[in-house]
């Protein structure tokens, strides 16, 4: 049985969409070193919203939700189909918990086109976009991911779309590609439990450096999907791209290979907040 990776992109910046830097290199070439997917769930940061819902319209529009960038940005498109069936299945997933089905409200946002105009760039793979629940705490995400691992035997891929460290309010304009020491700091222990143990994501708000990095749970939400797949499917992870830019923003992204995926999905109730 064959499975389709799950991943965690670091966006950052809307200007990736139509910019190429070493980041948006590193999208493109993941992108094909497996197969392509017959469909993609998205998870982006910047549907966080106080309900868990799912696009489940056949044309999702094109969301521009930013300001002050370039008309190029608020004028690009990326015209990809969505897929009511595969809406329906995430649906069924994650019972008994409830996902609504959204047919007019949403779309897909910058989060998820601006990483999928690199991998997929003639927007030839349908896509859904899954809401974040800001209401929820951590350990609700990663069993939420953890019921979602049965789409990478169905060949779906699921891409979340955040920043591990995102703190805007610290940007260092200057800094293109460095990350302040307690950005890096960060970024290096969520590598590490992400890595080794990936069950444990909620241990990193027990870093002294976890208020900086974390001010609002948006960004840092996405990673906790990919850690609940890795963590159900006993997984390899590894980075496909990594470093900190603007001071403040980390770019690194994650893998959930495919060892272990066929044992059984049991992914622990509890998550340890630290130690």
């Amino acid at each position: 049985m064959s499975f389709t990776p799950a991943l965690f992109v670091g966006h950052g910046t809307p200007m990736n969409a139509v910019e190429t830097n070493r980041y948006t290199t590193a999208w493109s070439e993941v992108a094909v070193s497996f197969p392509k997917p017959r469909a993609i769930v998205a998870i982006s940061a910047h549907w966080y919203v106080n309900q868990t819902a799912v696009t489940s319209m056949a044309r999702p529009r094109v969301i521009h939700d930013f300001l002050g960038f370039p008309q190029e940005l608020f004028a690009f498109d990326y015209p990809v189909v969505g897929s009511p069936d595969l809406a329906r299945r995430v649906a069924d997933l994650v019972q008994p918990d409830v996902v609504a089905l959204d047919d007019e409200s949403w779309g897909i946002d910058h989060g998820t086109w601006s990483v999928l105009a690199h991998m997929y760039p003639q927007a030839d793979v349908p896509v859904v976009q899954l809401a974040i629940d800001a209401t929820r705490p951590l350990d609700y995400h990663l069993e939420i991911g953890a019921k979602l691992a049965p789409l990478m035997s169905e060949d779906v891929l699921i891409l979340a779309s955040g920043n591990v460290v995102h703190n805007l309010r610290q940007i260092a304009w200057d800094g293109e590609h460095r990350g302040y020491d307690w950005a890096q700091r960060f970024d290096d222990d969520a590598h590490y439990l992400m890595t080794n143990n990936p069950a444990h994501l909620g241990e990193l708000r027990a870093s002294d450096d976890y208020d900086l990095a974390v001010p609002t749970a948006d960004h840092f939400l996405p990673l906790a999907y990919i850690a609940g797949i890795a963590a159900v499917a006993n997984a390899t992870v590894s980075t496909f791209a990594r470093g900190c830019t603007m001071g403040s923003l980390s770019m690194t992204s994650y893998h959930v290979g495919n060892a272990g995926l066929e044992a059984s999905f049991n992914l622990p109730r509890e998550v340890r907040p630290g130690v």
